[in-house]
C-alpha cells in the first residue's frame, strides 16, 4: 500500500534531515511542503511536483492526497517534526493507516547545538518548559507567561506574538531578575542569526535588525530564556557521574 510520509524536515537545513527522511524524499512521486523548505530541500526533491498544503481546504487536501496515492508514495515535508505545535494531527488521523510519521530534528535541538549549551544544566535548571505565548493567551484559564518564568526554569518560547519590549517586561515580572535570553532566528535556514544577551540589553542588541515585523514581533524565531544559557557547570559533577557509572558496571 502506498503511504503519505510525514517527514520531519528539522529546522530547514537539508543536512539535518534524517537518512530515512532523505531516502523517502528520493523515492516519492509528490511532495507537500511550505516555503522556504521547498527551496532549501530542492536538491533532494528534484523534479517532483511540490504542493503547498495551505492552497487546499481540509477536504480538498484529503481528496488530492488520496488521488496521488494511487500512483505512489507522497511525502509531507513538515518543519521540525510532529512532537510540538504541529497543525497536522487531524490530517494524520483522517488518513489513518495510510500514514507513517518520520521524526526530525526540532529547532530547539538545533539552537542548543548552535549555542553549545544544554538547556537543563544540572544544579542550575530544575525544569525546561516549551510553550507558545500565542496559545497560552488563547486558552482561558491557562497560566500567564510570567507564571512560568521562574528562577530555575528554562523557557523555550515558540510562536511568540508579543513585541520584544513587551515580552521582556513579562519575562522580567516572572523571573524577577535580569535573566539571560537567546533569540535563535531562522535556525537552519538562509539568514540564520543567533543573539545572546540579557533581558536588560536584548532590545538594544536587535534594534537595528530586520528581525522583527512592523509590530515588533519576531518571525521564525525561537526564544530561549534561563540561567542555563550562561551558567558555568560544576566540574565535580563529572567525577561523581563517572564514579556512579563505574559502580554500576562493576
Amino acid at each position: 500500500m502506498n503511504r503519505v510520509y510525514f517527514v520531519g524536515a528539522g529546522p530547514g537545513d537539508p543536512d539535518l534531515i534524517t537518512l530515512r527522511g532523505a531516502a523517502l524524499l528520493g523515492g516519492c512521486q509528490a511532495v507537500f511542503t511550505f516555503a522556504p523548505l521547498g527551496e532549501t530541500f530542492a536538491g533532494l526533491i528534484g523534479d517532483r511536483p511540490v504542493y503547498d498544503p495551505y492552497d487546499f481546504d481540509f477536504d480538498d487536501l484529503l481528496t488530492r492526497l488520496n488521488a496521488l496515492l494511487e500512483a505512489g508514495d507522497v511525502v509531507f515535508l513538515q518543519p521540525g517534526d510532529m512532537t510540538f505545535f504541529s497543525p497536522f494531527q487531524a490530517l494524520i488521523e483522517a488518513l489513518g493507516d495510510k500514514v507513517e510519521v518520520v521524526p526530525g530534528i526540532g529547532s530547539a535541538n538545533a539552537a542548543s547545538a548552535l549555542l553549545k549549551k544544554t538547556l537543563n544544566l544540572s544544579g542550575v535548571c530544575t525544569r525546561t518548559i516549551l510553550v507558545s505565548s500565542r496559545v497560552l493567551e488563547a486558552v482561558p484559564g491557562a497560566p500567564a507567561l510570567k507564571d512560568l518564568a521562574k528562577p530555575g526554569t528554562t523557557l523555550l518560547i515558540y510562536m511568540n506574538h508579543y513585541p520584544l519590549t513587551e515580552l521582556v517586561s513579562r519575562l522580567r515580572s516572572g523571573y524577577g531578575r535580569n535573566e539571560p535570553i537567546a533569540l535563535a532566528h531562522r535556525i537552519g535556514l538562509p539568514g540564520q542569526r543567533m543573539f545572546l544577551g540579557t533581558l536588560d540589553d536584548i532590545v538594544n542588541q536587535t534594534s537595528d535588525c530586520a528581525l522583527f515585523d512592523k509590530k515588533g514581533r519576531a518571525d521564525l524565531t525561537l526564544i530561549i530564556v534561563g540561567e542555563t544559557l550562561t551558567a558555568k557547570p560544576d566540574r565535580s559533577w563529572w567525577d561523581q557521574r563517572r564514579l556512579n557509572v563505574r559502580r554500576h558496571r562493576s
